[in-house]
């Protein structure tokens, strides 16, 4: 994250956007007259009527003891300013053990490491990575063990995530549903993700102790099926929050995303048409011990083949669709265009500028679905591209990328972003419902699988036995000579 200085302006910049978007959102609800702003209500400033009426911005925000007196006049939004001023404190107090955190890695890397934060963004990972190695051999840093080697640094990093990316694989966690109508569908967002962490790894009553430690309960097969009703009432309570709190992420949810992704709609209308990794995507195709900037190198290397992929899969009949509706709304718009350019008091003609702005998006819209004229379509070797990068593609799609049933499957892992932008405002509704109605019942399986795949490991604590990286235990028959492996079928990574 290039240094301390860049994450700690990261941090209070979070914050505060966090104050600007509620104060912002206050004082739209309370302290401005639309009736002004919107032309509904006369305004003279001048004391001679026949006078032409120039209504400015500030004519149109209210007296601040007027704006006060709405405000505390509104008791639901009083009530959820007290929330939010709640929920910042607690960001507070994240940011300042954070920045604690932030500044015992800043001293490791300027007192141990001997890495000046100036030269720091200019380091490769392997560098740093080597340093530690050299450092616990002449300083003993872990006190567990005379030597660390680079897989123990990559498991005291990625524990939990290396969990993650193997229930993902072991398709334990209830992430893929088949709807009436919509067929397999995916559905995995960042606050589900949240919850699922904070249910596995650090929230009260999580399955592990601390940050390296499985509880011991966890590892002993006797209580099985009494710890897998203590995670499941877990659970339940924790959906029962989310539904609680539904009304309030709701909320915030929108306004982040309508002040985030207007001005990106405005500036640049075919955005929302871009594809992108998605989160399910991300935790699939990741590699066990494998950093985030690694993954997102690896995943940015097959953005553009991924993408021609996609194109290759655009109907002929919208395309046609697409060309007849932006031929249309490209010949209004030049003449308003026109009109504009010969007097420009046509824009003060009432919705002359909204129908141009809506044109300008209609049009650019339309031309995302419109292929290059120059595409050829090759989605066999197009997939093969990918494939160099993902590393990863189901057996039944060799020889089918160019049927739909594949488009669609691949179109799980890289999604639209309106459709990203969808999934998230829908996150607070649909995710109690997943974890009380599909999470629970998986509580058994979720104990046997952390009791099964954890392994301790000297001087790193509790890992994922996946991230081993032990072929004879988790790997395919087809990965050792003839077929010898110690690996069951549910024990296969």
């Amino acid at each position: 994250k290039n240094g301390f200085t860049c994450m700690l302006i990261g941090e209070i910049f979070e914050l505060m956007q966090f104050i600007f978007v509620v104060a912002f959102t206050t004082f739209l609800i309370s302290c401005v007259d639309y009736d002004i702003l919107f032309a509904n209500k006369a305004l003279n400033h001048s004391q001679h009527p026949s006078e032409p009426i120039k209504v400015t911005l500030p004519d149109a925000f209210l007296p601040p003891n007027v704006c006060s007196a709405r405000i505390q006049a509104n008791s639901f939004l009083i009530c959820i300013l007290v929330i939010a001023g709640v929920f910042w404190i607690h960001r507070l107090v994240k940011f300042i053990y954070n920045i604690c955190c932030y500044w015992e890695i800043h001293s490791f890397y300027i007192n141990a490491l001997k890495i000046p934060m100036s030269t720091l963004p200019y380091y490769t990972w392997q560098e740093v990575q080597a340093r530690i190695v050299q450092i616990q051999k002449e300083h003993q840093i872990c006190i567990h063990k005379k030597e660390l080697t680079e897989l123990d640094i990559y498991h005291r990093i990625l524990r939990f995530k290396n969990y993650m990316v193997a229930m993902v694989n072991k398709s334990l966690l209830p992430i893929r549903f088949r709807l009436p109508l919509l067929g397999d569908t995916v559905f995995y967002t960042r606050g589900l993700k949240y919850n699922f962490e904070l249910i596995f790894f650090w929230g009260p009553g999580s399955l592990f102790e601390n940050e390296w430690s499985l509880k011991a309960e966890y590892k002993r097969a006797g209580n099985r099926l009494e710890l897998a009703e203590k995670l499941s009432t877990r659970i339940l309570w924790i959906g029962i929050a989310n539904f609680l709190l539904c009304p309030l992420i709701l909320i915030w949810q929108i306004l982040y995303a309508f002040f985030s992704y207007t001005e990106i709609l405005k500036r640049e209308p075919g955005s929302l048409g871009a594809r992108c990794w998605s989160l399910y995507g991300r935790c699939y195709l990741r590699h066990f011990n494998e950093l985030d900037h690694e993954l997102h190198s690896r995943l940015s290397k097959g953005y553009k083949p991924a993408s021609k992929y996609m194109n290759c899969f655009i109907s002929p009949l919208l395309t046609i669709v697409a060309k007849n509706v932006a031929f249309f709304a490209g010949s209004i718009l030049a003449v308003l265009i026109a009109l504009t350019i010969y007097d420009e008091d046509v824009l003060a003609v009432e919705h002359v500028l909204t129908t141009v702005t809506l044109l300008g998006v209609g049009i650019t819209v339309c031309r995302s679905f419109i292929p290059d004229q120059h595409l050829v379509f090759c989605p066999e070797q197009l997939l093969r591209v990918i494939l160099a990068h993902i590393h990863y593609m189901p057996d039944h799609w060799q020889g089918n990328a160019h049927r739909y049933e594949t488009r669609d499957e691949f179109a799980q892992l890289f999604q639209y972003k309106a459709v990203f932008i969808l999934e998230e405002l829908l996150s607070p509704i649909i995710t109690p419902l997943i974890l009380i109605i599909c999470l629970r019942p998986k509580s058994l399986d979720i104990v046997d699988f952390f009791r099964n795949f954890t392994v301790e490991v000297v001087g790193v604590g509790d890992t994922c036995s996946f991230a081993q990286m032990d072929v004879r235990q988790h790997g395919h028959p087809a990965w050792m000579s003839a077929g010898k492996t110690e690996a069951s079928i549910y024990q296969q990574a």
